[in-house]
């Protein structure tokens, strides 16, 4: 297939596309749907682990007529292209390049789509355009919501649309979407909301988001800037480094080191510890279990013995009621996404 060339521009249109969880496919049901000669530029952030290798340029550059490329830190950005976030690597922007940066995780992400929401909506303004695709729990409706605050415009996935519905649907819920549509219906209105013209809005930056993106922005282990400038103590610690958690505002928090959470995904995080402190508690019950039955048998009958057995018995009930809260735990949808 012939790839369309990047087209010569004035100011630049950028779109940032977020996606997690079943965002492979409306990916790729996206860029096959982009007109060639889309007046927009595409920053794709989808969350995989930060050792996987980076084979998601590839997918979309053979499955759609714009090019679409691994991100590289300080390449310039071009309408008609798409740029592919990197493995363990925040995708930003800043004066028209790409920034590749090692800011601390945001809900447990990087690259995150709130950390590359917010620095378009700081970068482009009304030039910048947020799509939100399928996923889980809720990293990027606070982009969204960003990017909307600054003029740009907001997409969501319709949630009957997406294989998880929940990402689209909480940004929907929140109303920092300004349309929805399939994923072979988003390359329109991109082509559409960017070829509309655009008015510079005359709206303040809030300096709370400049200093989350400076904290994206930051490198690792820095300690140039204070989050105690976002807000008062929020009384939780973050699951990350088990430092205190600033409240940003009602649904967000930050570390003393950048770790960003959304209440959504702090939630989340303290169901995990659990589940995780459950499986040790039976493991370690099950282990006293093994462990009493042998003492028992080895003094033989008596008070010590009987002693044995009963503490044996004590744990086997402690194992089984463990277990059954697991057992509800899965069953009400919590097991591994």
């Amino acid at each position: 297939m012939v790839k369309a060339k990047a087209r010569g521009q004035g100011t630049l249109n950028v779109a940032g596309v977020g996606a997690s969880a079943g965002g492979v496919e409306a990916l790729k049901a996206v860029a096959a749907a982009l007109p060639a000669d889309l007046p927009c530029a595409l920053l794709v952030v989808l969350h995989i682990p930060p050792g996987a290798p980076s084979v998601l340029a590839r997918i979309l550059d053979r499955a759609g007529p714009l090019p679409a490329v691994t991100a590289v830190n300080g390449r310039r950005i071009e309408h008609g292209c798409l740029y592919v976030a990197a493995p363990g690597r925040h995708l930003l922007v800043d004066d028209g390049r790409i920034v590749l940066a090692d800011g601390p995780t945001e809900n447990g992400h990087r690259p995150a789509i709130n950390a590359l929401f917010r620095a378009l909506a700081l970068s482009y303004g009304a030039r910048a355009t947020g799509v939100l695709l399928s996923g889980v729990l809720d990293d990027g409706v606070q982009g969204l919501a960003a990017i909307r605050s600054r003029g740009g415009a907001t997409i969501a996935q319709s949630p009957g649309d997406a294989l998880f519905p929940a990402m689209p649907q909480g940004a929907i819920d929140a109303g920092v979407v300004d349309r929805q549509a399939p994923a072979t219906e988003i390359g329109r209105l991109l082509e559409e909301l960017n070829g509309r013209t655009v008015e510079a809005a005359d709206t303040a930056i809030d300096p709370r988001m400049e200093l989350e993106n400076q904290i994206a922005m930051a490198r690792p282990f820095a300690a140039d800037f204070d989050t105690e400038e976002l807000g008062p103590p929020s009384g939780y610690v973050c699951p990350d480094c088990h430092g205190a958690l600033i409240a940003v505002n009602d649904g967000s928090y930050r570390c003393h080191v950048g770790h960003a959470w959304t209440g959504e995904a702090l939630l989340q995080a303290r169901d995990d510890e659990v589940r995780s402190a459950l499986w040790v508690a039976v493991r370690s019950l099950q282990e006293k279990t093994k462990l009493s039955r042998r003492l028992a048998q080895r003094v033989g009958p008596g008070v010590l013995g009987e002693r044995y057995e009963a503490l044996a018995r004590e744990a086997e009930h402690a194992t089984t009621v463990l277990g059954r809260r697991l057992d509800a735990t899965y069953d009400a949808g919590g097991g591994p996404d």
